[in-house]
C-alpha cells in the first residue's frame, strides 16, 4: 500500500471545506484504481489534514493530481495556501 498525507493551513471555513470534499472530492477519489481509504480531518486552528491510501504508488500519484485540480477548481477560496504533501509506502498498519 501507498499513502499520501496533505496538510492545509489557513483554512478559512473548515465546515464548508469538509462539505465540499465529502460531496465532490471523495466520489472522484473512489474512482481512482487501487483506492483503499480516504480521511479528511479538521485539526482545529485553521488546519485540515487529508490521508489517502491506495494499493500502489500509481493510484497515490493520481490522487495528488486530482486533489490539486479539485482544490484549484472548487476550494481555492477556502484553502488559500498550498498543502504540505508527504507520500510513501505504508510500512505498518493496524
Amino acid at each position: 500500500m501507498y499513502a499520501v498525507v496533505r496538510r492545509y493551513e489557513g483554512v478559512t471555513d473548515p465546515a464548508e471545506a469538509g462539505r465540499r470534499v465529502d460531496e465532490g472530492f471523495v466520489p472522484l477519489l473512489r474512482q481512482v484504481p487501487g483506492f483503499v481509504a480516504y480521511y479528511w480531518v479538521d485539526s482545529g486552528a485553521g488546519v485540515m489534514v487529508s490521508t489517502s491510501v491506495f494499493e500502489d504508488q500509481a493510484g497515490a500519484e493520481e490522487s495528488i493530481k486530482r486533489a490539486a485540480d479539485f482544490v484549484r477548481d472548487n476550494l481555492a477560496s477556502l484553502l488559500p495556501n498550498p498543502p504540505q504533501v508527504t507520500a510513501g509506502p505504508v510500512v505498518a498498519a493496524g
